[in-house]
């Protein structure tokens, strides 16, 4: 009776010690930052473009018939969490935003070519129905989207940034 009692008091000691492995370096939670919570900046979008000017020249009676697909996706409202977690092949970007009213669709996450080596930076677009929709509840209005990222993408990454109409969430090494 008395060894077993002596070994859950010296057991139950060891573990209290474990408390620190919350804010470990080892513990794989702790590898990316939280996210943070930033302003937009417009001055991507305030360059000089003249909207009568096609951007692409093969626009018109003569144009190549393998031509992209036009693109009708629109940043959603807000981003409200930004999630990095490590995979055995690099990472996956969770992101949760706020769409602007019901039955969007077709979420993703663009890469904005315009970034620096150190930062990639992702746009959270979707697709809204042609149709009138309602506004209806947060929950019903909540989207999730996922991006792989191998250890060649990550390499030499600091800064992860993840944008929205109103506002972006960023998360650092």
């Amino acid at each position: 009776m008395r060894i077993s009692i002596a070994v859950l008091l010296i057991t139950g000691i060891t573990l209290s010690g474990c408390n620190s492995w919350r804010g470990s370096k080892a513990n794989p939670s702790n590898w990316f930052g939280k996210s943070n919570n930033t302003e937009t900046s417009d001055v991507a979008n305030a360059g000089e473009i003249n909207p009568l000017i096609p951007e692409n020249a093969d626009s018109g009676l003569f144009s190549s018939s393998n031509a992209p697909e036009e693109d009708f996706s629109v940043p959603v409202a807000s981003v409200t969490e930004l999630r990095i977690e490590r995979t055995p092949s690099g990472a996956i970007i969770y992101a949760t935003g706020l769409a602007s009213r019901q039955g969007a669709f077709d979420v993703r996450l663009d890469l904005n070519e315009d970034s620096d080596e150190n930062t990639l930076e992702y746009s959270f677009r979707a697709v809204y129905p042609e149709y009138a929709t309602p506004a209806g509840t947060d929950f019903s209005r909540t989207l999730r989207v996922a991006q792989s990222l191998t250890h060649q993408d990550l390499a030499g990454v600091n800064l992860i940034r993840v944008s929205s109409e109103s506002n972006a969430r960023e998360t650092r090494r």
